[in-house]
């Protein structure tokens, strides 16, 4: 038989592998700016677009997206090839598909610090951006499925079954999630409003974890595992078990960030229980993986890149027992909003996504320059430090996450909150904040010691851009089919556009059963007829409270627990989020809730608050915001603002765009007069004038009458 030749894309590998180092360094540099101003607000260098609420959203699309998107591009471009036989569909197709994801995350750079956000966690980039990135990942699909078409292996193995998933999982969830209703170049409002907003966004910022921060690295585990300790994968049948399985109940499981919310319950339940089954598909996949390794693990001593494996999967399975652990309603009531979340993230991230990441540049690099890495000592090093910085990252905040959960429930022996004081426990847990910036530093420094460590043998060779490789033509191989062959799977795998359709309809199943009964069942959502739409001022308060990113310190949803009315007031219901779009319950409070604050404190509280928070609360770590004081308020977008609110429902009254701006400047009068009767000089054009109007309507609608809590909610 005569074999074709052929030669495997390696630039495109080594640019992804340069762009996975660059990124993962300015990521989690951004991450430990981040982390130190949590004890040191003085770190957001006194500027507007270095504060905690605008850089928080940079640090998550940066390692997720650019650190982790990258590394994910460059394993799928590197064993596709591989494991198909055959070069990328379109060298042209790859160059697009690498730049244009480059000047997304450039864009995503350039627009969070300005506040140009959404406020959707993990997909903050506005509508232009998303559409950019729908045309990319479409590129992305093209090139990947052109190359399996003209394949030279037949079946497709585990990893292939894991990128095909990734590829429909990622456009359905970024699709849905980013219908917008555009009102200026970089300015709109999801369609969504209120808690039907929460599901579609939990549905897909956990989804977003599941098929782009697992499915991907399941695939890439699959690969390059068994190439490192060059042993077949345990088990073939544990991988057919583990991956429909896991795509399948995944899916359902994004509720489970909303407990205890005004989201129906039995959405809640659905949540839970899926996410308990969770366990049987995620420990499957670790149990192969370290399987794989049997008989091999005198190799884990000397090699470094299985070190990296093994704690990589290690880290897979613990983030994997602890989240359906989490999401048990008891435990969640304790945790959810506390540091043991981002505890919980971060070993994921730090362990799963990026040591697994670390052993597969340390393996590919020196294969596709022909050569040994530059220092085998160093990479050592990078090992001892990575895994320390992890322990000095999880471990304080665990205990942070305890301390808060605990704190915030706690009563005295007379029936009293025992820390009423929201700053009590801020103050209580910094020192464990500083300790976690000390494991984020260790963490950076192996990072850069394997860029140097890299750079220095990539430096000391030629890179092999076209790599010579050899394969028999499909049509050959085809003849032959064994009666063991023909098992149900077996013939799927040599059908990748069945698999892919078959993939696409077990991954739907969830999401529409959730999300169909949400939107079109009235019942779900119950309206209350007190709550009335924002005012124009409080509207553009709103969206400045987006741009500076309160909400990723301050929740808006005040949960059934006694100990949450006692502190915050009636707790929230999902009528009074109606006119909400987007939704900003949050996922953390670093500081108090803020759903019922509305006619809590004076005009002059907030003002003060705002400009110097340490003169009303000491000890406090929020930073001050000189400029909305020095900022005059952009009312040009006013009418649109008020337009679009129409088109999605909110009832205005006929031709109220057109008087919108003259309501806006009589409230604004009013909240100057105001300050002005406290000794506060300030024009009524200012941004923090509407800051406070919107601050000041929160949780208004509704009277306050704990009598309406369900006893067996207290």
């Amino acid at each position: 038989m005569q074999l074709e030749k052929f030669t495997y894309d390696n630039k495109i590998v080594r640019n992804f592998a340069l762009a996975t180092l660059v990124w993962g360094i300015i990521g989690m540099t951004v991450g430990l700016l981040v982390a130190m101003q949590l004890f040191k607000p003085s770190m957001n260098l006194g500027s507007q677009y270095t504060t905690f609420g605008r850089i928080r959203p940079l640090h998550t699309n940066a390692v997720i997206f650019a650190f982790v998107g990258n590394a994910i591009f460059m394993g799928v471009y590197y064993s596709l090839q591989r494991l198909l036989k055959a070069r990328m569909f379109s060298d042209i197709l790859s160059k697009i598909h690498f730049w244009g994801w480059q000047l997304i995350i450039v864009s995503a750079v350039i627009t969070l610090p300005l506040g140009l956000t959404t406020s959707h966690e993990y997909a903050e980039l506005e509508w232009p951006i998303d559409i950019a990135i729908t045309i990319i990942w479409v590129v992305f699909g093209i090139n990947m499925f052109g190359t399996i078409i003209k394949r030279r292996e037949r079946h497709l193995y585990v990893a292939i079954w894991f990128y095909i998933a990734t590829f429909v999982t990622i456009a359905v969830l970024h699709i849905v999630n980013s219908f917008e209703l555009p009102i200026s170049f970089m300015k709109s409002y999801y369609v969504y409003a209120g808690v039907q907003d929460a599901l579609v966004q939990w549905w897909y910022g956990h989804n977003a974890v599941a098929f782009f921060l697992t499915t991907p690295y399941l695939g890439m585990m699959y690969y390059f595992l068994p190439k490192m300790a060059n042993r077949p994968v345990y088990s073939y049948k544990l991988s057919i078990l583990h991956f429909w399985s896991l795509i399948f109940i995944y899916i359902w499981a994004g509720p489970h960030h909303l407990l205890y919310s005004s989201l129906p319950g039995w959405v809640q339940s659905l949540g839970v229980a899926f996410s308990i089954m969770l366990i049987a598909p995620s420990w499957g996949g670790m149990i192969n993986g370290l399987l794989t390794l049997r008989g091999a693990w005198d190799k884990v001593r000397e090699d470094v890149t299985l070190k990296f494996m093994v704690v990589a999967l290690t880290a897979y399975g613990m983030a994997t027992f602890e989240g359906p652990l989490l999401s048990l309603k008891q435990i969640n009531g304790v945790a959810h909003f506390t540091d043991w979340i981002v505890a919980h993230v971060h070993v994921g991230a730090l362990g799963w996504n990026g040591f697994l990441t670390f052993g597969v540049l340390y393996w590919l690099i020196p294969r596709i320059y022909k050569t040994e890495l530059y220092s085998k000592k160093l990479a050592g090093f990078h090992f001892w430090i990575g895994t320390l910085g992890i322990l000095f990252y999880a471990v304080p905040m665990y205990w942070a996450g305890f301390t808060q959960g605990l704190m915030w429930k706690e009563f005295t022996p007379d029936g009293l909150l025992k820390y009423p004081n929201f700053l009590a426990t801020t103050l209580q847990i910094i020192p464990m904040h500083i300790l976690r910036s000390i494991g984020g530093a260790m963490y950076l420094a192996g990072v850069i010691a394997m860029a140097y460590n890299l750079a220095k043998t990539m430096l000391g060779a030629k890179l092999v851009a076209n790599e010579p490789a050899e394969a028999m033509p499909l049509t050959e191989i085809i003849i032959d089919v064994s009666q063991a062959d023909k098992s149900w799977h077996r013939v799927l795998e040599r059908k990748p556009m069945k698999f892919m359709v078959f993939s696409l309809i077990i991954i739907l199943i969830g999401g529409m059963v959730e999300m169909m009964p949400t939107f079109t069942i009235q019942s779900n959502v119950p309206t209350i007829n007190s709550v009335k739409p924002y005012s124009a001022l409080e509207l553009q308060g709103r969206d400045l409270y987006i741009r500076e990113g309160c909400v990723n310190c301050h929740t808006q949803t005040v949960r059934p627990f006694r100990s949450e009315t006692e502190r915050y007031g009636e707790y929230s219901k999902a009528g009074e989020f109606v006119y909400d779009h987007p939704f900003l319950w949050g996922s953390k409070r670093t500081g108090p809730d803020l759903h019922r604050i509305g006619g809590k404190y004076s005009d002059a509280w907030h003002y003060n608050h705002l400009l110097d928070p340490t003169s009303m609360s000491p000890g406090s770590i929020m930073p001050p915001y000189p400029w909305l004081v020095e900022q005059e308020l952009d009312i040009s977008t006013t009418p649109s603002k008020i337009r679009a609110m129409q088109t999605l429902g909110v009832p205005y009254p006929d031709g109220y765009d057109r008087l919108a701006n003259d309501d806006l400047k009589n409230q604004a009068k009013k909240i100057a007069l105001e300050l002005k009767q406290n000794n506060i000089k300030i024009k009524s054009d200012r941004e923090i004038v509407a800051i406070i109007a919107y601050l000041q309507r929160l949780g208004t609608d509704i009277k306050a009458n704990k009598e309406t809590i369900p006893s067996n909610q207290q």
